[in-house]
């Protein structure tokens, strides 16, 4: 239909022809703004009824149409949200990485754990007591290609047979017990053997606070190849008290050691044995512990290694002896005091007294009674040592021979 054709021409079904003839409604405004310029005032108003009743069935026609196409429309539009959803989510699914094989380098830690690896044995001992015996679990430490081996008097101590096994070996060597020092906490071992990849222990005074240092050992006596952990030296030259007794010149480090790891080596970062790991502190009721663990010092160890030597070849271990009573003291000082000197003992003979306060032997701090035992316990008979004291607020120095222990 041509824009001049008049509107009154068209009846109300052919307005409906329009709507489903789909014409755009721009066009039918325009020619409903035709007909109402052309048409006279008489005929105006029922036309103009006409046409308002045929622009609603137009727009009735249209919000159906427009609904079933909306509802067709926004029924593809899901359905394309829920593909794109299925199609993102197989995209960011990750692949399993599986690396390429590329060696990494060894750390340090690995490298001296390697080092020691054929140098460092699990020890288990069969022990006969009082209370029908057992097994005990510990480390040894090789020292010769012959088979001499370190580890503590405590991992052998009462024991009717021993053994060790080497990492990577499926049977263990008998072992026989050479020398036994409960007070220093050591014991030398042999087994039958020859080409064993002894240990290097450090120079003694190498050791220095902060240290990383290496505990190596049977933690647990788990099975497998021994723990290795790490930390530093958190302090050095304490005392501590055992069931033995007194061990003094101990190493202090923060690397996990546990019951196992008991005789086994503490290294520093060039494979050197710095110390023999022997105690850890145990928190209690009034106090707790964390990563406090004590090794006897490569000074100590070297000296009671050729005592124990001289043991196994018939000598006496012989112990100095003082002649004083000794307490701690309360008032948050360094040293201890004496309480009791006897007569003609070496400590009267170089004119020693009591309530002095004893602060150093040989120029080692004594930091409470149990370093001055363990200091003379060490030392041997005929030794002369200097021992410091404070009397009277007044710093002496005396010195002393000492004589043997009576056993």
């Amino acid at each position: 239909m041509s824009d001049d054709t008049p509107i009154d021409s068209e009846s109300p079904q052919q307005i409906d022809a329009l709507a489903s003839n789909q014409f755009p409604p721009p066009t039918l405004q325009m020619q409903f703004e035709a007909e109402q310029q052309t048409s006279d005032e008489s005929t105006q108003r029922p036309r103009r009824r006409g046409a308002f009743f045929g622009v609603m069935v137009l727009a009735a026609i249209f919000g159906v149409i427009g609904g079933v196409a909306g509802t067709y429309i926004a029924q593809d539009a899901n359905l394309v949200d829920l593909q794109k959803k299925q199609t993102v989510t197989q995209l960011t699914s990750p692949p399993v990485v599986v690396a390429d094989g590329e060696e990494i380098t060894d750390s340090i830690i690995a490298q001296v754990a390697t080092r020691l690896a054929n140098s460092v044995v699990t020890i288990t001992s069969t022990i006969s007591d009082e209370t029908g015996g057992g097994r005990g679990v510990g480390t040894g430490v090789v020292l010769t290609s012959d088979g001499e081996i370190l580890t503590n008097a405590h991992v052998v101590e009462d024991a009717s047979e021993v053994v060790v096994r080497f990492a990577g070996e499926t049977e263990p060597r008998v072992a026989k017990i050479l020398a036994s020092d409960l007070g220093n906490d050591l014991a030398l071992l042999k087994i039958d053997a020859t080409g064993l990849t002894a240990a290097t222990f450090a120079k003694p005074g190498s050791a220095r606070i902060g240290d990383t240092v290496i505990a190596i050992g049977y933690a647990l006596a788990l099975d497998g190849g021994p723990t290795v952990t790490s930390g530093i030296i958190s302090a050095l030259k304490r005392t501590i008290e055992t069931e033995s007794g007194a061990l003094n010149s101990l190493i202090q480090t923060d690397a996990a050691i546990s019951s196992g790891n008991s005789g086994g080596p503490l290294v520093n970062l060039k494979g050197e044995v710095v110390g023999i790991n022997t105690a850890v502190a145990r928190g209690d009721f009034e106090s707790a512990a964390n990563n406090i663990g004590f090794s006897i010092s490569v000074e100590e160890v070297l000296v009671v290694i050729e005592q124990l030597r001289a043991q196994a070849n018939g000598a006496k271990r012989q112990e100095g002896f003082l002649g004083v009573g000794l307490t701690g003291r309360e008032d948050g000082g360094q040293g201890a005091i004496i309480t009791n000197v006897q007569a003609d003992s070496p400590a009267d003979q170089a004119g020693i007294l009591i309530d002095d306060i004893v602060l150093s032997v040989d120029g080692e701090p004594i930091d409470g009674q149990l370093g001055l035992v363990a200091s003379i316990r060490d030392a041997i008979p005929g030794q002369v040592v200097k021992i410091e004291v404070s009397r009277a607020g007044k710093r002496m120095i005396f010195e002393v021979t000492l004589i043997a222990r009576s056993s």
